[in-house]
């Protein structure tokens, strides 16, 4: 995704300083090859959804990545939530609520804190949901 910088302008008057750069800088976008785990928050295809790809081993997060509706709130959340699930054991990404990723992202315009549920639901889906066969 690519945000010009007259829009920069507009995202950095209703986002975040680590918001709009999660916009204008999305990490850890797409299908992620070799993925041991997948979840969802909401329906993709069918509304706003942030879907989530993992790859565990050994009780810890090695990879993630997701794919969102597009909506800069969701691309925030799903970006940022990949950011903190690398790296971190299963057990205390577990623990993660919608507040905690709100807080992390200073926050979501108003009327958008549920892309942070979305996000984190299928976070918590994807590490409850081991894929029968990797994802190639």
């Amino acid at each position: 995704m690519r945000v010009y910088s007259h829009h920069k302008f507009r995202f950095r008057n209703v986002f975040s300083n680590v918001a709009a750069d999660h916009i204008a800088r999305p990490r850890n976008v797409g299908p992620l090859v070799g993925a041991t785990h997948v979840g969802a928050g909401g329906i993709p295809g069918d509304g706003p959804y942030v879907r989530m790809w993992l790859v565990i081993e050994n009780g810890q997060v090695l990879s993630a990545s997701y794919e969102c509706n597009g909506c800069p709130s969701s691309t925030v959340a799903g970006s940022m939530l990949t950011q903190v699930a690398i790296g971190r054991e299963v057990e205390r990404l577990e623990t993660m609520t919608p507040q905690d990723l709100l807080t992390l992202v200073g926050g979501l315009p108003e009327g958008k804190g549920y892309y942070a549920d979305l996000a984190v639901s299928a976070l918590l889906n994807a590490l409850a949901t081991p894929v029968k066969s990797k994802c190639n």
